[in-house]
């Protein structure tokens, strides 16, 4: 049976650039916003909280590396106050959300990863989604997700819930490793790309709309892209940290709410501007559309084709992001709906050891700020093996 009709939003809006307090604001009113409207669910841009790095895009690392430090520290963590922050204006509102933030390590490490941060109505952390790859220059600011992060969540409304970030939507395996998991609604993250020197006119929106429109079809789910503009906090404060820059200007961005018939429900808005999209989502218009095309059923060909998906933790705190009611066990299995994921049991994080040495937990440091900077655990393993 297909999940009841719920009401979406999706922002398209610039976060109070590199000023957490304020962007937490700025969310807390959205989510009441969306709550007064009767909205069930509300997607936010990538890393809207504290803000994109855009200074990453237009200065070169020996310069912008001086702001690092503060980037980092406007990072959140997800035992932190805006966490529950968010988290209590999803309980008052009523209102699920998929809030894109800059994501600090939980070991008190520098180590920074790209993330969207799960919400369910009741203010319930479900978990987070650390971007697999990031993008050219996002490598100098974040490190790299593991599979563990690549699922997708049961929320209180019997959907499917999951979500990408920016270009990880160009990874087909990673697309069809969400459409496996019988994802339903899709939540994607991107900032803004279009005002950006290098790309031809028009071609960042018409990318994104493409991908927007191929992950919902060949998914079979409803995509929500949301998308962050640059306003003038972000090149006001560019300038006066970094100095004059000329490859970006004002505005970009591109957001909408994309059927599974590769339609829109609502939107596109681009450009400059916080606006807000909503729309009305019926899962049973989907059911007819998977009997033309079901990407993780028939038209799957499991026999001819095979994705594996390696969902173990890379560093040794990733176990921290799985939430306590949300176990590992529970994502790694294909599934049609969000009714046929197995019921949540509690678990204790497992330990993570070196191979050809006493079981311990290991510890990356505390100096480096970029995370690929560091050995992944199964390095270390083979290393220790060889040793």
């Amino acid at each position: 049976m297909a999940p009841a009709p719920i009401n979406v939003g999706v922002v398209h809006a610039s976060p109070v650039f590199m000023n957490k307090e304020k962007t937490v604001d700025k969310c807390v009113a959205y989510i009441k916003e969306a709550g007064q409207k009767g909205l069930d669910l509300l997607v936010f841009p990538e890393t809207f909280l504290p803000c994109y790095p855009f200074f990453a895009m237009v200065y070169p690392p020996v310069t912008y590396t001086k702001v690092m430090p503060d980037y980092i520290e406007q990072s959140v963590r997800m035992d932190g106050p805006e966490v529950a922050t968010i988290s209590a204006a999803c309980r008052e509102a009523r209102v699920a959300v998929v809030l894109g933030v800059s994501e600090r390590a939980p070991d008190g490490t520098n180590t920074i990863f790209n993330s969207q941060f799960f919400f369910d109505k009741d203010g319930t952390f479900l978990g987070s989604h650390r971007k697999l790859q990031p993008t050219f220059m996002e490598r100098s600011v974040w490190g790299q997700g593991s599979g563990h992060t690549l699922r997708t969540f049961a929320v209180q409304d019997g959907y499917c819930l999951g979500g990408l970030i920016c270009w990880e939507h160009t990874m087909n395996l990673a697309r069809h490793s969400l459409a496996q998991q019988g994802i339903q609604v899709h939540a994607a993250a991107w900032p803004s790309y279009s005002t950006l020197e290098g790309f031809p006119e028009g071609a960042p929106d018409a990318q994104i709309e493409c991908l927007m429109k191929s992950h919902a079809m060949s998914a079979q789910t409803f995509v929500l892209a949301a998308s962050c503009p640059v306003d003038e906090t972000c090149l006001e404060w560019m300038k006066e940290k970094l100095g004059p820059q000329h490859l970006i200007g004002l505005g970009g961005g591109w957001s909408g709410i994309v059927s599974p018939w590769a339609t829109h429900i609502s939107g596109p808005v681009l450009g400059y501007g916080d606006r807000l999209l909503t729309a009305r989502l019926d899962f049973e218009s989907v059911l007819p559309l998977a009997s033309w095309v079901d990407s993780a059923g028939h038209y799957g060909r499991p026999e001819v084709l095979k994705l594996t998906v390696d969902d173990s933790p890379t560093w040794c705190y990733d176990t921290a992001s799985i939430h306590k009611d949300h176990p590992k066990a529970a994502y790694g299995a294909p599934r049609r709906t969000a009714s046929q994921i197995s019921p949540p049991v509690k678990q204790t994080p497992e330990p993570l050891l070196v191979a050809g040495g006493p079981a311990k937990r290991i510890t990356n440091g505390d100096t480096d700020a970029h995370a690929h900077n560091k050995v992944p655990i199964k390095q270390l393993a083979s290393i220790g093996a060889t040793a």
